[in-house]
C-alpha cells in the first residue's frame, strides 16, 4: 500500500502534534515495512527534529508560488500531488485533510485530537477559530474514517460536528519509548546539576496556558502552606505573566521554570520528581500524564473527560477548580507512601494499554477498513 502522511508537524513541531506525528509515522513504518510511505510537508525548519524512517519519501512543494506559500500548497494543492504519487491512503495527522481529496480516489483518515476551539471558543481569536472549524468540518465529513484520540474526543466529534458514530474509531495515542526505561544515576545527577533542580520537587509539564491551570497549582501550594518545590516545563504564553505576578506578589521562592529543555531531558526530569500534577480543564488526550505513568511517578490530574481515561487508576483525580481538593491531593501524594506506591503500581500497569504494540495495530486495522470499504 502507498500511504501518504501529513508530516508538517513531524518536521516542524517540537511537542504535542509533532510528537504524535513522529510516533505514528515511525511506528507504522517499523511495524509494517511492506508499505511505501510518503511524508508531505510544506517545509522543514529543523533537519534534526525528525529522522524519517529508512525508505520513506519526503514530498515538498515544487518551485514557484507553492514553494513561497507552503500553507496554501498543503491545503489547496496537496491532493493533486497525492494523485501524481499514486497514493492509495492518506492520513491527516492533525485535524485536517487537503481540499478536494473527496473528489479523488484516495482513501482518507483524519485524526481529531481535540475540539478545544469549539468547547472553549473564548480562548481563540475569531479568525483562527473560523479557520480551524472550516478545516475540521470538511475533514471529518469527507474522511472514510475519523480517528478520535479518546472516548471524550469521540463524543465531542458527535456533539459538535454531527459525524456518524459508525465512522469514528477511538485509537489512543502513545508516548516516546524513552519513557519506558529508567535513566542511569549518572544521567539523573547530570540533569539535576544542569537545570539546578532541587533534590525533591513536584512536576508540571505542559504549555503554560490558562486551561491547564498552572496558576491554580501555585495558589494551592501557597494557600495550603505546602513548602515544597514546583518545577515547571513548558512553552510560555501570555498567561505566564499572571502566574509570575502571583509568585512575585506573594514572595514565593520555590517555583522553578526550566528553559531550553530538550525532549531527551524529560525522562530524568520526570523520574526525579516526587509526583506529577496536571489539572487541565480540557484536553484531547494528555500525553504528559502518560509520560508520567511510564516514568513511575504518582499523578494528580482532573476528574472527568479524557484525562481520567489516560490516567486510569494511576491518577489521583480532582476537580481543578477546587483549590482545597487540590491541596488535599498534593498532601496525600507527598505524605502517604502507601498511596504513592499504589498509584505508581497501578499507573504502570494501566500505561501498558497505550504501548505501540497495542495502538499501532489498532490504527492499521482502520487503514485496512478504509481500503476494503
Amino acid at each position: 500500500m502507498r500511504i501518504g502522511f501529513d508530516a508538517k508537524r513531524a518536521f516542524n513541531n517540537y511537542s504535542g502534534l509533532g510528537n504524535y506525528s513522529r510516533y505514528i509515522i515511525s511506528n507504522i513504518c517499523r511495524f509494517y515495512p511492506e508499505n511505501e510511505c510518503f511524508l508531505y510537508t510544506p517545509h522543514i525548519a529543523d533537519t534534526e527534529l525528525f529522522n524519517e524512517p529508512d525508505g520513506t519519501t519526503i514530498g515538498l512543494p515544487g518551485n514557484g508560488i507553492w514553494r513561497k506559500s507552503g500553507s496554501l500548497w498543503r491545503t489547496f494543492r496537496l491532493t493533486h500531488r497525492l494523485e501524481k504519487d499514486a497514493i492509495e491512503l492518506f492520513h491527516g495527522l492533525s485535524n485536517e485533510l487537503p481540499d478536494g481529496i473527496h473528489k479523488s480516489r484516495i482513501r482518507s483518515v483524519i485524526t481529531i485530537h481535540d475540539l478545544i476551539f469549539m468547547e472553549h471558543p473564548e480562548l481563540y481569536q475569531s479568525l483562527n477559530r473560523n479557520i480551524y472549524q472550516r478545516k475540521v468540518k470538511y475533514g471529518t465529513h469527507v474522511a472514510n474514517r475519523v480517528i478520535a484520540a479518546s472516548e471524550q474526543t469521540k463524543q465531542d466529534i458527535i456533539r459538535f460536528l454531527n459525524v456518524d458514530e459508525s465512522r469514528i474509531r477511538v485509537v489512543y495515542q502513545g508516548c516516546h519509548r524513552q519513557f519506558y526505561s529508567r535513566v542511569s544515576e549518572e544521567t539523573m545527577q547530570h540533569t539535576h546539576q544542569r537545570f539546578g533542580l532541587p533534590s525533591e520537587y513536584l512536576l508540571y509539564v505542559g504549555t503554560i496556558e490558562e486551561r491547564k491551570n498552572l496558576l491554580k497549582i501555585v495558589q494551592a501550594l501557597h494557600k495550603g502552606n505546602i513548602d515544597f518545590p514546583l518545577v515547571v516545563v513548558g512553552r510560555k504564553t501570555a498567561y505566564f505573566n499572571q502566574v509570575k505576578q502571583f509568585i512575585e506578589r506573594n514572595k514565593i521562592s520555590n517555583v522553578y521554570f526550566l528553559d531550553q529543555v530538550q525532549a531527551s531531558d524529560l525522562p530524568a526530569i520526570y523520574q526525579g520528581s516526587a509526583g506529577f500534577i496536571y489539572p487541565s480543564s480540557y484536553e484531547g488526550f494528555g500525553i504528559p500524564v502518560l509520560e508520567a505513568l511510564n516514568s513511575g511517578v504518582p499523578v494528580i490530574t482532573s476528574r472527568g473527560g479524557c484525562l481520567e481515561e489516560t490516567a486510569g487508576k494511576g491518577g489521583l483525580l480532582i476537580d481543578p477548580s477546587e483549590l482545597d481538593e487540590m491541596i488535599d491531593a498534593i498532601r496525600q501524594v507527598l505524605e502517604k507512601s502507601a498511596l504513592r506506591d499504589r498509584l505508581i503500581r497501578e499507573g504502570g500497569a494501566h500505561a501498558l494499554k497505550f504501548r505501540e504494540e497495542q495502538t499501532i495495530p489498532s490504527l492499521y486495522n482502520v487503514y485496512l477498513e478504509c481500503m476494503h470499504d
